[in-house]
């Protein structure tokens, strides 16, 4: 694979683990990353079970990785009255292994942002395929034709619309919106809190509150963070607990971000010389899997182009023919519901499961069969 070109979509989770194994394979690299920098903080992703273990191993980064993690903490849910309804166990939120995402992320640009090239602040504007490569045009930057390219950005994959059609063609929306904010300060031990259709969780170290509230589908710019205030305060408005001074600290947020918990369908992954990797081709917000398949799913489309010898139209082939069965999680319902239900009754369910030992034995080992539910070819 020596001298293929490979420009990758996205410097979160899988466009830089992605980039880590062509390099390892002799490719030659470009990321290209719509923020200025790498994104830090963020909420906590998980691994589970043994074949996620496997592929950090493989990826030499396991050890690194579990210096930098969080240790999933239990945490309690609480009544207006800050009473305790339930608790969700640490094992249970945060899976065998827990780090911030942009811890993560940034473990990740360290191991590779010296063997591959990294262009923050722009974005790609157009594909063109030809008969020998793709050529690719950029907000910003100067035109250039690669090999092959990746859509690792996201949910709102600019690579997926450009070469696969429209976003709404691909990405349901289901019917919740989440967000993230930095209120400052700590604010304890972490504690979730239930309305119906909305929850706010606050506390634990450095994390950020954490909002899941229903909604239809909004309109707003993605990337205004003053207009994403606005519609969080709007839809926790009038709301009990410490919902008041939470919002009140909102306008203040040195750093939010809301987006809507939606679910990727795609019926190939790639066309061409363009290939979908991580939320781009089976994102589920919070679906508590993405990070996994991401970084599983590089691993499968790095392996299959060195076992290719770069021919993409083997490798996208098996790629898919290797991944989508163990994807299909992504597919499966959907955290809107469990994280903020719309009722009382509902709401009440959901305490009570946590206080039943064998659901949640049962939903524990149901996880664990997910997360390891493929066959790893060692390439």
């Amino acid at each position: 694979m020596k001298n293929t070109t490979v420009l990758i979509s996205g410097a979160s989770i899988a466009g830089p683990a992605l980039a880590l194994w062509l390099s390892r394979y002799g490719c030659t690299v470009t990321v290209v990353e719509k923020a200025a920098t790498m994104r830090p903080g963020g909420q906590t992703v998980d691994f589970k079970g043994t074949t996620h273990r496997t592929v950090l191993e493989r990826m030499g980064i396991l050890e690194e990785v579990l210096a930098r993690q969080t240790g999933g903490q239990d945490q309690t849910i609480v009544d207006a009255d800050e009473t305790p309804l339930a608790v969700l166990p640490g094992e249970f939120t945060g899976g065998e292994i827990e780090i911030r995402r942009g811890d993560l992320a940034d473990l990740l640009y360290q191991r590779t942002k010296d063997t591959c090239e990294y262009v923050f602040g722009d974005s790609v504007t157009s594909l063109t395929e030809t008969g020998s490569g793709v050529h690719v045009t950029f907000e910003r930057g100067a035109p250039r034709t690669f090999d092959l390219v990746v859509g690792a950005d996201g949910i709102h994959s600019t690579v997926r619309r450009l070469a696969f059609g429209p976003e709404s063609d691909y990405v349901r929306h289901l019917g919740y919106y989440y967000a993230l904010a930095d209120l400052g300060g700590s604010e304890g031990k972490p504690v979730m809190y239930n309305e119906p259709g909305r929850m706010a969780a606050v506390g634990g170290p450095k994390a950020p509150a954490f909002f899941v509230f229903a909604s239809e589908q909004l309109s707003y710019d993605r990337y205004d963070p003053e207009q994403q205030k606005k519609l969080l305060m709007a839809a926790y408005a009038d709301g009990g607990w410490r919902l008041p001074g939470l919002m009140a600290k909102v306008p203040h947020a040195t750093d939010i971000y809301l987006d809507s918990l939606s679910r990727v369908v795609v019926d190939r992954y790639a066309t061409g010389r363009v290939v979908l990797l991580g939320d781009a081709a089976y994102g589920n917000t919070l679906g508590g899997f993405g990070t996994g398949l991401a970084i599983v799913g590089a691993y499968v489309l790095a392996g299959e182009l060195r076992a290719a010898g770069g021919d993409h139209r083997v490798a996208f082939r098996r790629y898919e023919e290797e991944f989508r069965g163990y994807a299909k999680i992504s597919a499966q319902g959907s955290a809107g519901p469990f994280l903020a239900p719309r009722t009382k009754a509902r709401i009440r369910l959901r305490n009570w499961t946590f206080k039943s030992s064998f659901l949640l034995r049962a939903m524990l080992k149901l996880t664990d069969k997910f997360a390891t539910g493929i066959d790893l070819e060692d390439y």
